[in-house]
């Protein structure tokens, strides 16, 4: 029999008895999707949210990736893992961009979704994805494959694999290369955008004299007028992200010593060209200064210069506030991701195996902002007020392209070193329990994590247009752990019991930056009889925090990015600030009067306030407790049939968290009114004019989140009626959450969470959706050659976390895919994903159209062919 190793388990099993629950995507379902980066794999995962994404149209911390958020708990709390072993991150809150990770080698995607960091260690809070590769592939494999979509998001896949034994099988050698790329898509391709306007100042500018106050404005038919110009760019905005990708990778395995000593390694390395919005976001960049306008300006035309007030050297001081015609700015990033890993294992006994590895990974990427520019000179003057005298500023059609340059946005490096040994196996050979042999693993992990970022200047010293959002950083920290699992069978053979298995686990970790902490697991397995098995676990977590949690900097944003009043706006940044409470009446009047905030009415210009974020170097571990107990059944009366049920109750205490100004300020002014209320100190006032001046959303451990649900797997095959093919199969995968709540800190009520949207309730703010319900049905008829699947998604319907009002219905997906074997080396695969063209739902506010809508299709129908020769 073949020995396999769960995921959720280093114990090495005959047979599927793990006591915590997994779910299986083979390869086979990962063909039928046509899967070209593994964001199509995860996508359609019931216990996934939406994480990153192709839709988030941001090179800011997500810069461009896709990331696993489990149970949309948290990105930086789901452990990503390539044959067992850590993938590298990317980022400093330890996100992995599964993109790096080749689709075309995976055998199958294992998805554990009830806590293993007794197992494996620091961030498995939600769960483990381990994404396992066909190390030893035989044959040569070509591949090709494009997806089709009207207006963008096209996309084309082309790899090659291969592998062979070598010495007459004592050892053995595969890899692969590939390259993949997806085109952009545009907002302006989708009606749906058209509810949500991006107003910038136009072309022509607006013009205010200092002095007296007059005004005046040019069209964008250069028409002189009266009346403020705007122009809306949503439809210049990224729904996808164009993207290209080259990935490579060699695995290898040798018998130095045969039955006794097998070296083995693999090395992969991958290459991601994406182009999004940073931190500067996409809008066109406009200047709103003050400038010297000289009475002999030869564009100053007389009606223009009579509404001016020129002083006795002939000048006037005016207020200029202009697109600057430069278009959307972009950042272009290019991250380069390789990881090698070393190791050797072999036979201690018959029943023992040792694995001594060790492994390197580094992710670095520079970013690079286009149709920006440098505000100043070297002296700090403004470049704009410099010319506004010898270049037409009064009306549309100007090249200002003299104000542009290409800046850098960051350069980021981040490594991940990892030396591991352990021993596993049975104790088959020195003795056995009535019930059969103990199975155990032990062993020991050393890790260390480093980041650094390096801001390019202009952005970090203010001297471009519009804040950065970056700063210097680098750090590190290691971790010592120790860690060792137990199988115990109990009883077995026995009425009502044909085994009885007990399952634990313990890991205890010296982290450099946070101490000591222990985890452990205890789990039940009880198999009934061949039909039945009841399992359940209790588990332990301690989760340090990461770089970017404890070391990053404080960085400061323009509250303006935040605020969709505002012409500096930025959708993706969207449902983390409303307005202020106290001057739009919303908020409790005595409330406002205590902390000294303006009059109702007063006028508010965001861009004098700031949005500051960054780590906390007082942060502790988060601590977390996970239930899990469900059964099996395979009758053996209905033949083809399974029935996966487990329940799951999550609850994360300290956990890190990062209190945002919407939920702040409501909290403080409408929904507690109270004056020791903790979260008012989270939005700073000016003293002298009562105005929010700052918002704090720095990491503190503040919060406690909680989660129970379900998970149900279903499937059964049957026979087809005869004369319609072969076979049919029936699957089901579906997550229902049966509560979820997020309480800030432990002076407020908890918010219920579920079947909801916005940040108030999200993990790590990528996932802004907490369905309360998902699924994916497919239903399969195979023939000799033929294999057909219709397949239908469900994401259920979701209200605003802070408007039960704000709605968004149950969405639904139905796709359809068909593989052809043409022969044992010719395979044909063809498929239309969103049959029915679904749009995207919008919440009424359209606040956060990008987000909220990024765990939904923003494509519409796509229709997929590929191609694969086998040799």
């Amino acid at each position: 029999m073949e020995e396999i190793l769960i995921t959720g388990s280093r114990i090495v099993r005959t047979d599927i008895t793990a006591t915590s629950p997994v779910m299986e995507i083979n390869e086979e379902q990962m063909h039928m999707d046509q899967s070209v980066n593994i964001e199509d794999i995860t996508r359609k995962m019931p216990q996934a949210a939406g994480g990153a994404n192709s839709t988030g149209a941001t090179v800011g911390d997500s810069l461009g990736s896709s990331t696993i958020d489990l149970r949309g708990l948290g990105q930086n709390r789901t452990l990503v893992l390539i044959n067992g072993t850590r993938a590298v991150p990317f980022s400093f809150r330890n996100s992995v961009d599964v993109n790096s990770i080749p689709a075309g080698m995976l055998k199958k995607v294992e998805v554990l979704t009830g806590g293993a960091a007794a197992v494996y260690g620091a961030d498995a809070v939600a769960g483990v994805v381990n994404f396992i590769l066909d190390d030893k592939y035989d044959g040569i494999e070509l591949s090709a494959g494009y997806k089709y979509a009207a207006g963008g998001a096209a996309l084309f896949n082309a790899e090659v694999t291969m592998g062979s034994e070598i010495q007459d099988g004592r050892g053995h050698i595969s890899g692969y290369i590939g390259y993949s790329e997806r085109s952009k898509l545009l907002a302006g391709e989708r009606d749906f955008t058209s509810s949500v306007k991006t107003l910038i100042p136009g072309e022509g500018g607006n013009f205010t004299d200092v002095a007296s106050g007059n005004f005046f404005a040019y069209d964008g038919s250069g028409n002189m007028t009266t009346t403020r110009q705007t122009t809306d760019v949503t439809a210049q905005r990224y729904l996808i992200q164009p993207l290209k990708r080259m990935n490579a990778g060699v695995f290898f395995n040798y018998d130095v010593v045969e039955d006794v000593a097998e070296v083995y390694g693999r090395a992969m390395f991958s290459q991601v060209k994406v182009t999004g919005a940073g931190s500067t976001g996409q809008t066109p960049v406009s200047v709103n200064e003050v400038v010297t306008i000289t009475n002999d300006n030869p564009f100053l035309s007389a009606e223009a210069a009579a509404l001016l007030t020129f002083n006795g050297d002939g000048e006037a001081l005016v207020n200029v506030e202009r697109n600057l015609g430069l278009g959307l700015q972009e950042t272009k990033l290019v991250r380069n991701t390789f990881q090698v890993l070393v190791g050797v294992r072999g036979d201690l006994a018959d029943n023992v195996r040792w694995d001594i590895s060790g492994q390197y990974g580094r992710t670095d990427g520079t970013a690079t902002v286009y149709n920006n520019g440098i505000r100043t000179d070297k002296n700090g003057n403004s470049r704009f007020g410099a010319i506004a005298n010898t270049v037409d500023i009064f009306g549309p059609g100007t090249d200002l392209s003299s104000l542009s340059s290409p800046i850098i946005h960051s350069d980021r490096e981040r490594t991940q070193s990892v030396i591991s040994g352990n021993l596993t196996g049975t104790s088959a050979d020195i003795f056995e329990l009535p019930a059969g042999p103990i199975g155990f693993a032990v062993g020991y992990e050393y890790r260390k994590e480093e980041g650094a970022q390096t801001p390019g200047s202009a952005l970090s010293t203010g001297t471009a247009y519009g804040l950065g959002g970056i700063g210097q950083f680098k750090d590190s920290f290691d971790t010592n752990e120790i860690y060792g699992e137990l199988l115990v069978p109990l009883l077995n053979d026995l009425p009502f019991i044909q085994e009885l298995n007990a399952e634990g686990a313990y890991r205890t970790s010296d982290y450099s930056n946070t101490g000591k902490a222990d985890t452990y697991k205890l789990g039940l397995s009880w198999a009934v009889n061949d039909d039945l098995r009841f399992r359940g676990t209790r588990q332990t977590a301690i989760r340090s925090p990461n770089l970017g949690e404890f070391a990053s900097p404080e960085t400061a944003l323009s509250l303006a990015l935040f605020d969709p009043e505002s012409p500096s706006f930025i959708p993706r940044l969207g449902g983390r600030f409303d307005g202020d409470p106290c001057l739009d009446g919303r908020g409790d009047a005595t409330q406002c009067a205590l902390f000294g905030a303006a009059a109702p009415g007063t006028a508010f210009d965001t861009s004098k306030a700031i949005y500051t974020f960054g780590g906390n170097p007082d942060i502790k571990p988060e601590e977390a407790v996970t239930y899990t107990l469900g059964f099996v059944y395979t009758p053996n009366y209905l033949d083809g049939m399974s029935l996966t049920v487990d329940y799951y109750n999550i609850k994360i205490t300290d956990a890190v968290s990062q209190i945002q100004p919407i939920s702040a300020l409501t909290n403080c002014y409408i929904d507690n009114p109270t004056p020791d209320n903790p979260l008012c100190g989270a939005v700073l006032r000016d003293s002298s004019t009562g105005l929010i001046s700052k918002a704090i959303v720095n990491d503190f451990n503040l919060a406690s989140l909680k989660q129970a649900g379900l998970d149900v797997g279903f499937q059964y095959r049957f026979n087809a009626p005869e004369g319609f093919g072969e076979s049919m199969q029936f699957g089901y995968q579906g997550n229902i959450v049966l509560s979820q709540s997020r309480q800030n800190n432990a002076t407020v009520e908890p918010i219920d969470c579920k079947a909801t949207f916005g940040t108030s309730c999200t993990g790590d703010f990528a996932s802004v959706l907490q369905a309360g319900y998902k699924h994916r049905v497919t239903l399969d008829w195979s023939s000799e050659n033929v294999n057909v699947q219709l397949g239908w998604r469900r994401i259920g319907s979701v209200k605003n976390v802070l408007d039960e009002t704000d709605v968004i219905d149950a969405q639904n997906y139905v796709d359809i895919a068909a593989v052809w074997n043409i022969t044992e080396s010719y395979q044909l695969t063809a498929g239309i994903e969103n049959i029915f063209d679904k749009k995207p739902p919008l919440p009424a506010s359209n606040s956060n159209l990008y987000g909220t809508v990024s765990d939904y299709d923003v494509i519409g129908t796509t229709v997929g062919l590929t191609f694969r020769i086998r040799h």
